[in-house]
């Protein structure tokens, strides 16, 4: 288990790092731009223009990949931390023999709310973010600024990038796991055991907590 948990811990982290890529070539050709306009009184006292707004609508539903990615991480966050609790739970008490039965049924449980909840949730923020995230758009940038932002998003060589999000990501969490492995992994293993004698649990047999790592896997998406 602590293997697992720790490559899980590892994608958790890096999913924000992929989309902060995907993002970058945006935000440092805008960054100086948006501080102006952020800055500028005038911006946000006149109302959005039709024309403007029509801009705001292109970018928003240019990011709606992006939006549901957010989306979906909402919604498998409880799944996924069900699922380490019952995997420890599994190793603690359910007998050896039938830990691998267990498990199965609980990633089944957890597949099956992750594919109920994530339309919904995905959905419900597509509907959410002209809402949200197009007041924000409007009043920081200027319909010049809005411009050089869709020449971006729509290029081709930005589609590109954006399809090997996946792959990059992959690849850093492939050889960071396996680089890291065997030094962190003892340090996991130490603070388990401090937790455990602090809370009074008593230490499971190697054998027995195994198949513990099954029902700690992310829900399949």
């Amino acid at each position: 288990m602590p293997t697992h948990t720790f490559a899980k811990t590892l994608l958790s982290r890096l999913l924000p790092v992929a989309l902060a890529l995907v993002a970058g070539s945006v935000q440092a050709q805008t960054a100086t731009t948006a501080n102006q306009a952020a800055s500028s009184p005038a911006a946000s006292a006149s109302p959005a223009s039709p024309a403007k707004k029509e801009l705001v609508a292109r970018i928003i539903k240019l990011q709606a990949p992006s939006i549901e990615f957010v989306a979906r991480n909402l919604a498998e966050q409880p799944a996924a931390v069900i699922l380490e609790r019952a995997g420890q739970a599994i190793s603690q008490r359910v007998p050896a023999d039938k830990q691998a039965a267990m498990a199965k049924d609980i990633r089944a449980d957890a597949k099956k709310y992750v594919d109920d909840a994530v339309p919904l949730v995905q959905a419900r923020a597509l509907r959410l973010a002209p809402t949200t995230i197009g007041p924000i758009i409007e009043d920081k940038f200027s319909e010049d600024e809005l411009k050089q932002i869709l020449v971006v998003l729509e290029s081709a060589a930005y589609a590109k990038f954006q399809q090997l999000g996946t792959d990059m990501q992959n690849a850093l969490l492939d050889k960071l796991v396996a680089e890291t492995r065997s030094s962190i992994e003892p340090k996991v293993k130490a603070l388990e055991a401090t937790v455990g004698k602090r809370l009074g649990v008593t230490e499971q047999a190697p054998a027995a907590a195994a198949p513990a790592a099954k029902p700690a896997k992310p829900a399949s998406k």
